[in-house]
């Protein structure tokens, strides 16, 4: 009996001892192989299976530093404005005057320790009287050196008496897009406030004809920041903060500033000559993607395609040619007109650039001599229009206008008199300044644009203005 029971635990044991080895050793590569072979049936794109090994402190952003060196080179701008309504009777009875003041506010930079404050030009546009509040609650009157309408920049000053604060300027060429970035102004008068968010796109044009190259962020911006700094995690400052797009006229999500590059030149121009020195390349034409790229009959979808080159321009001179295709100038490459506009508005007439463009199918480097502005011509109504140089406007006492180089319109010359020496001043009692003007009429109208022309407004070859009402 007792050899039985032996027997039969030991055939237990074997029993228990061969059953786990085949658990150990077979089936689990059996279910590895199985799994394995599921996983690649399943898998049609690429997936990483990496774990994350940890989230947290260790990765974030600390943006104290720049933080603390924006806001106290940050200030708030206060513009007073008198309006003159109509005087009322009350305003009669009781002695009353009809002006009102008006206060607008909005925030500025510090950019030199003498006292230089970099701006928006909406923010003291109308100004009559300018204050200063610095982050320290001290106030000061500021004077008004000078502003360009075109970049929406203004320079101020105030005499401090003592060595201020003041942001340094960062290369706006060389931001990412992803960058981490701070807003720091004054919303809805609540100073010295910081928000963050990233750089969500460059070379942005809100104005639809290509005349402007903005950074795009999502840092949160509201009315009050206009002209406040948009400064990276080393607290440089890469731009002036100056629009936002929105339907409540609050922060929906992305907001816009001028790039540093383009307002630093814009100022160094106020301070050096008075006014702003654009340099003009001299090209006509439009950006490509897979669409234009077929009207023009091209292969490239990315680049500024040159429909025409304007006469006499550095472009013209240095052999640019139309066809030509438009990859890269200087360091930036160019997949749109508004990276070319924008880098081209940091530079000066006679400055160099080097054009790389594709030509026949090959790759050609050309360095051109940019242009004084007032080479650029516009096609209108028949008529060929010229941006006015500084010289002719104060020799002639003109402030602004585009003058008539050719006139094609038989009818505008027969029954108007308008001709070649004419300056057109106003169309439909809008002001124009340059040939940029024009260009807006144009893409407000179209193709309707005659049909649209109500009245126009010139000075005569002789100096006498005049004005024409079409009906």
């Amino acid at each position: 009996m007792k050899k039985i029971l032996t027997l039969i635990l030991v055939s237990a044991l074997g029993g228990i001892m061969t059953l786990s080895a085949y658990k150990y050793f077979l089936e689990e590569d059996d279910i590895g192989a199985t799994l394995a072979k599921s996983d690649s049936s399943l898998s049609y794109f690429p997936t990483s299976n990496t774990a994350v090994s940890s989230y947290g402190t260790l990765y974030a952003p600390d943006f104290t530093e720049a933080a603390e060196n924006a806001v106290h080179a940050v200030v708030h701008v206060k513009n007073t404005t008198i309006s003159r309504a109509p005087m009322t009777m009350q305003d009669l009875f009781m002695g009353r005057s009809s002006e009102r003041a008006q206060v607008g506010t909005g925030s500025g930079v510090i950019i030199s320790p003498d006292g230089y404050i970099i701006t928006n030009n909406h923010v003291i546009n109308g100004s009559q009287q300018l204050s200063i509040t610095l982050n320290d609650n001290k106030i000061y009157e500021a004077e008004l050196i000078g502003t360009d309408e075109k970049t929406d920049i203004a320079l101020l000053k105030i005499d401090a008496g003592e060595a201020l604060p003041f942001a340094t300027f960062g290369n706006s060429d060389q931001v990412k897009v992803g960058e981490w970035v701070l807003a720091v102004g004054n919303p809805f008068n609540l100073t010295s406030t910081v928000t963050a968010g990233i750089i969500s796109a460059k070379s942005r044009d809100l104005s639809g004809i290509n005349s402007q190259s903005f950074l795009q962020t999502d840092a949160a911006v509201n009315p009050g920041n206009s002209g406040g700094a948009l400064v990276n995690t080393r607290g440089e400052l890469i731009g002036i903060n100056t629009a936002i797009t929105s339907q409540t006229g609050s922060y929906i999500g992305y907001s816009f500033a001028v790039p540093s590059n383009i307002a630093r030149k814009v100022v160094e121009d106020i301070m050096e000559f008075g006014n702003v020195q654009n340099g003009i390349l001299g090209v006509r034409g439009g950006e490509l993607n897979s669409k234009s790229a077929e009207s023009f009959e091209v292969s490239a979808t990315q680049g500024f395609y040159v429909s025409d080159v304007e006469e006499r321009s550095g472009a013209d001179k240095a052999g640019i040619k139309k066809g030509d295709i438009i990859k890269k100038i200087d360091n930036i490459s160019i997949s749109k007109f508004s990276d070319l506009s924008g880098y081209l508005s940091t530079k000066r007439p006679n400055d160099v650039v080097d054009l790389y463009i594709i030509r026949n199918g090959s790759e050609k480097k050309i360095p051109v001599t940019l242009s004084k502005s007032e080479i650029m011509t516009i096609e209108f109504l028949d008529m060929q229009l010229r941006n006015i140089p500084n010289e002719v406007k104060k020799s002639s006492n003109i402030t602004y206008g585009v003058a008539v180089i050719k006139n094609e319109n038989y009818a505008l010359y027969k029954n108007l008199g308008i001709n070649t020496g004419y300056v057109i001043t106003e169309i439909n009692g809008e002001v124009i300044k340059n040939v940029d003007d024009i260009m807006k009429l144009k893409l407000k109208y179209g193709d309707d644009l005659e049909k649209n022309i109500k009245k126009l407004s010139v000075i005569t070859s002789s100096g006498q203005k005049e004005s024409f009402i079409f009906r």
